[in-house]
């Protein structure tokens, strides 16, 4: 997002995170399902990262895309073009009229808080005359092929799904006055790139809590086809049309206690929990619930 609009995120985050989110996830599934371009249902995995090298705040999203989608009776499968997905231009410019029309629909519903310098954005054309210049910008959308395949894109990402801002091997020493770090400097190429930092402390401190999500915001979403509703048997009809088998799963059961030797049941249906394949390890008879603590007669007989 651009710069103006991140100045207002940092006090509105689940909401602009949430935006942000379903905006970009909107704007590839679009223009994916138009017949001018791709005419196939596709799906995404979107990966939440509000950070640079050096733990500036820059909320944006990484998202995962098959080279290709579903057609809309699911009959077959649509593949993009070698070395070619969907235009960048035209994927910049609805990705902006989706979240300037959402940031309208949030202030027009009162869920956006303005402070210090931007206080004077409550009021509705404050706002609008704030947004105007935004509308003549050009946003950044980047598209890529995987540069070493599917796998080193899922390696890449799973270093950021579970970690916040910084890793440990990144950092170099620290004491009570500062904390040194490497960093990598994007616009420059050669041994240039890759340098140190050293901040105070408290400024190392502010900068790292400036990316704690809020409580219960989910980093990792699935949209199209790898929506959780229907995720199992659209990956499965995939498979079929594309003559892939299916991967072999050994998922190895937690003792129950159970004298049973009767297998795991691997539904297709997502944690409740953690959102993953839900495992079926055991189940309890109804006359081996346990019994509820006796009341307060009984236990004083």
């Amino acid at each position: 997002m651009p710069k103006p609009i991140t100045e207002i995120a940092r006090t509105n985050k689940r909401e602009l995170y949430n935006l942000l989110m379903r905006a970009s996830a909107d704007t590839v599934i679009r223009i994916a399902a138009d017949p001018k371009h791709l005419g196939a249902r596709v799906g995404i995995t979107s990966v939440l990262h509000t950070w640079g090298s050096a733990m500036t705040y820059h909320p944006h999203v990484h998202m995962i895309v098959p080279g290709g989608g579903l057609s809309a009776d699911s009959t077959k499968w649509i593949a993009c073009r070698r070395n070619f997905f969907l235009s960048v231009r035209v994927l910049s410019r609805l990705y902006r009229r989706l979240i300037l029309e959402g940031l309208a629909r949030l202030h027009k519903a009162g869920k956006l808080h303005f402070f210090g310098d931007h206080a004077e954005l409550v009021d509705r054309a404050a706002f609008d005359a704030f947004l105007q210049p935004l509308r003549k910008i050009d946003w950044v959308v980047y598209a890529k092929e995987p540069f070493a395949g599917p796998r080193a894109v899922l390696a890449y990402l799973s270093r950021y799904t579970h970690r916040v801002a910084i890793s440990n091997s990144r950092l170099i020493r620290m004491d009570n006055q500062s904390v040194t770090f490497r960093v990598k400097n994007y616009r420059v190429n050669g041994p240039e790139r890759h340098t140190t930092m050293t901040l105070k402390t408290d400024e190392f401190i502010r900068r790292f809590l400036i990316h704690v999500l809020p409580k219960g915001q989910h980093r990792i979403r699935h949209y199209g086809f790898f929506g959780n509703g229907n995720r199992a048997a659209n990956i499965a009809r995939i498979r079929e049309l594309l003559g892939a088998k299916t991967p072999v799963q050994d998922h190895a059961c937690d003792d129950t206690g159970d004298d049973t030797d009767a297998p795991c049941r691997i539904l297709a249906l997502p944690c409740p929990c953690c959102g993953g394949q839900l495992i079926i390890v055991g189940t309890i008879a109804p006359e081996r619930h346990p019994r509820a603590p006796p009341g307060t007669a009984r236990a004083a007989a």
